[in-house]
């Protein structure tokens, strides 16, 4: 049994699963041989039982020693480390020839046993050798071809700056500051029931206005409105194409000489169809973009009728566009069904569809769409750009089940897992996001375009681009099908290949990246982040401790705020509101609810000891300036950048979203209490932005 238990680790150790890791609590937690094989089936390696282990073993050592080289290596700053290869049996010469993204070869010969040796693979009896490549190499991603007795192996090099952009050449930059609202929040006069693209470009002149030079809000990316169901920004139906939703169809050019448009929007029923949305105090998702897609639709016909000038800048698109045809089939394919692609028949579901599976309309509509939503969306950005950073965009973790992006693309994804979080004092049963994992080594043989083309695809709008959960960097946590969180263990990710793409893209978009790192975070994380110059995250509620004397200062390399989407507003964490919510949805105890209410006391105490006697115990006067007090603070600091929740200046207390919770709680559905015309003239709105402007030049 020893000896069982004994390859299993061995076994999970060579796939990159960790056997064990410290939890939240400061438990050491070691992972069951169930965990172990279940991890190890979701990542396809033939284990059915322990007794298929060592077999399972003997192939990985055998894989892993036979691979002349490592299928992707980085070369930081052009500096190309030595090559490790794995000659085997073979003896005589070496050719390799390194092909750069620009087109030049550069080709060289090397004697096999001139290379200096390196200590055997694991389960090799043969020493490796170092092969050195010419330097300097030019930032990009470049192919290496090894030719070595008889066989063929390539590599990816990928030659990264370092660090990643960081806005200046000297690495500080100006302090910067925006403000954030999820979009579907944003309402303005005009606004159809949510907001739109045209709304956020008023929303960043607005900001420009006030000295801002950044407007946050959450992911822009395709949802799933009808069938399946899931508006959350964080479970999109695919990571590479945006939200048609926030189309404003009254700013396309096909508007101008489309009648049935104009009627449409003209006509009775359809006003008072808008009217009803805007009067409703939550988004109505499926009612708004079902009222919109009528108008989208009459809008690509004129345009699929009467082609003009546009056409062939739209054709450009299509072509440039990677996955986009693909996914409007897709998308079609899904509406004439209505249902997600795993009820699919097999020939469909497994990838292969034909123009009779789907509505040439349907297709045509989601490919005029993606070029609408790209076109409107690149319009405010660039001239939020002009003014500042520009947009400051988010990248979720992971994509829905059902998404595209899985469909497409499912030898990278874990289909037998799902992502989440080990328990901790907050969520003792841990989290199950619900999303299956990318593959480590799927990502590494193909050379990391899905994660490169992902990252483009937002960064082509974005001045400063958001990484939800930058562990993904690191590890994930995997929970095999059948399984609680409690069963769940850390797979790890090739972290520095992860960031050398991240500097290239950062770097040739000219975007500042930052990492979501809140929790507990491994060390080695916040090195990584700092050595690459990843800004992390400075949130004050999770630095509000009782009896503190005072908060700590925001690290220089730092995104601060107050709190994000996914907490209690300001107002909220100090009337404590979401304590006896985590009480009714049973994330808490009675006993731990009177803990945390004890300690917000304290808290509250310590932050109102800072005002004057006067000033204290006097309710939302008192509220608003320990919000100011909290700002200033912020705005005064060496933070890279101060981000304000809009709902903070004018007390909001519920909140965005309820974490753990899905249909229990109307997430990503709240609208703003008041709308863009409402409160971009308060005074308690304005008057602490300028105070905020006032101070970020100050320090700057």
């Amino acid at each position: 049994m020893a000896n069982e238990r004994e390859d299993l680790l061995t076994l999970a150790r060579l796939y990159g699963v960790q056997t064990s890791y410290q939890s939240a609590m400061g438990h050491h937690v070691e992972a069951s041989p169930e965990s172990l094989l279940g991890v190890l089936r979701a990542l396809q390696v033939p284990v059915e039982g322990i007794e298929d282990v060592p077999e399972a073993l003997q192939e990985r050592r055998e894989e892993l020693a036979g691979r002349i080289i490592e299928p992707v290596v980085v070369a930081w700053d052009g500096h190309a480390p030595s090559i490790e290869l794995r000659p085997g049996a073979a003896s005589g010469s070496v050719a390799y020839h390194l092909d750069l993204e620009g087109g030049e070869r550069r080709a060289q010969m090397a004697d096999l046993q001139s290379l200096p040796e390196t200590p055997p693979a694991e389960g090799s009896p043969y020493p490796g050798r170092r092969l050195a490549l010419p330097e300097p190499l030019p930032f990009g991603y470049h192919q290496l071809t090894v030719e070595l007795g008889g066989r063929t192996a390539e590599s990816l090099v990928i030659s990264a700056p370092s660090r990643c952009f960081t806005g200046d050449k000297a690495g500080e930059g100006k302090p910067l500051w925006g403000v954030f609202l999820p979009l579907y929040a944003l309402r303005t006069s005009r606004s159809w029931g949510a907001g739109d693209f045209s709304d956020l470009e008023t929303l960043a002149e607005w900001t420009a206005g006030l000295g801002g030079g950044v407007v946050a809000t959450l992911p822009l990316l395709a949802t799933f409105l009808d069938e399946p169901f899931e508006p959350s920004p964080y479970a999109p139906a695919s990571r590479l194409f945006w939200n048609e939703l926030y189309i404003d169809p009254r700013r396309l050019p096909e508007m101008e000489d489309c009648p049935a448009a104009r009627r449409l929007i003209e006509s009775p029923e359809f006003q008072r169809e808008v009217a009803a949305l805007r009067a409703a105090p939550r988004v109505d998702y499926a009612r708004l973009m079902a009222l919109k897609r009528r108008v989208l639709e009459e809008l690509a016909q004129r345009f699929f009728s009467r082609p003009g000038d546009r056409l062939a800048e739209f054709e450009s698109f299509v072509a440039d566009k990677p996955g986009l045809e693909d996914y409007a089939a897709f998308r079609a394919v899904g509406d004439r069904r209505g249902e997600s692609w795993q009820s699919w028949p097999a020939r469909l579901r497994e990838g292969t569809l034909a123009p009779a599976d789907y509505d040439e309309e349907d297709r045509r509509y989601y490919l005029w769409t993606q070029w609408a939503a790209d076109q409107q969306l690149s319009s405010l950005a660039k001239e939020a750009r002009r003014r500042g950073p520009g947009l400051y965009l988010d990248l979720p973790v992971g994509v829905h089940g059902s998404s595209y992006d899985v469909w497409c693309d499912r030898d990278l994804f874990a289909l037998d897992a799902a992502a989440g979080a080990p328990p901790d004092s907050f969520f003792t049963k841990g989290q199950n996001w619900g999303f299956p994992p990318l593959q480590p080594d799927r990502l590494r043989e193909r050379g990391y375009d899905y994660l490169i083309n992902s990252l483009r695809h937002h960064l082509e709008h974005s001045g400063i681009l958001r990484l939800d959960h930058v562990m993904q960097l690191h590890r994930l946590f995997w929970i095999p099908r059948g399984m609680d969180a409690s069963g769940g263990v850390y797979v790890t990710y090739p972290a520095e290949e992860m960031y050398a793409v991240l500097s290239v893209e950062s770097h040739r978009y000219q975007a500042i990246v930052v990492g979501e790192n809140l929790g507990t975070v491994p060390g080695e994380v916040y090195e990584a982040m700092d050595r690459h110059e990843l800004l992390g995250m400075y949130v004050v509620q999770y630095e509000l401790q009782p009896g503190s004397q005072g908060l700590r200062e925001p690290p220089a390399k730092t995104v601060a705020s107050l709190n994000t989407h996914d907490m209690p507003t300001f107002q909220g964490f100090l009337q404590m509101k979401d304590v006896d919510d985590l009480v009714s949805l049973g994330f808490f105890t009675p006993e731990q609810a009177r803990e945390e209410k004890e300690r917000r006391g304290a808290i509250r105490q310590a932050m109102e000891e800072s005002l004057p006697p006067d000033e204290r115990r006097r309710g939302a006067k008192t509220d608003n300036m320990l919000l100011r007090e909290r700002l200033d603070h912020l705005a005064a600091s060496p933070a890279r950048m101060v981000l304000v929740n809009l709902e903070d200046l004018w007390q909001e207390t519920e909140p965005q979203n309820v974490p753990g919770t899905h249909t229990e709680r109307p997430n990503w559905q709240r609208k703003a209490r008041f709308s863009f015309e409402e409160f971009s003239t308060r005074a308690d709105v304005v008057e602490p932005l300028k105070k905020v402007d006032e101070l970020r030049k100050r320090r700057g």
